[in-house]
């Protein structure tokens, strides 16, 4: 049997890991404040992010995108596979 994934709408932005981020949503911002993503020193590949996933902690790089599902989820995208998968809505 072969199945169609369904069209979800989501919320979304490109993690630039610098100080160019304009975009700082309301949700991330939360989930900063409760925990449930956090900041981790640079390393040799740069700086990276933490997300606490149903799935378990989740690393996200600079360039990957980080969504929040439709049942509030968050958890990062590499940009190939985001750019694949995703295509931007008007509001």
């Amino acid at each position: 049997m072969r199945y169609r994934k369904k069209p979800v709408v989501v919320d979304a932005f490109k993690w630039t890991g610098g100080p160019d981020q304009v975009e700082d949503p309301v949700w991330i911002v939360d989930a900063i404040s409760s925990g449930v993503v956090a900041f981790c020193p640079k390393d040799s590949r740069g700086p990276q992010l933490l997300i606490d996933t149903l799935e378990g902690c989740m690393e996200a790089r600079p360039g990957d995108y980080i969504i929040q599902s439709v049942n509030g989820e968050i958890y990062p995208c590499k940009a190939d596979i985001f750019e694949q998968t995703y295509e931007a809505i008007e509001d």
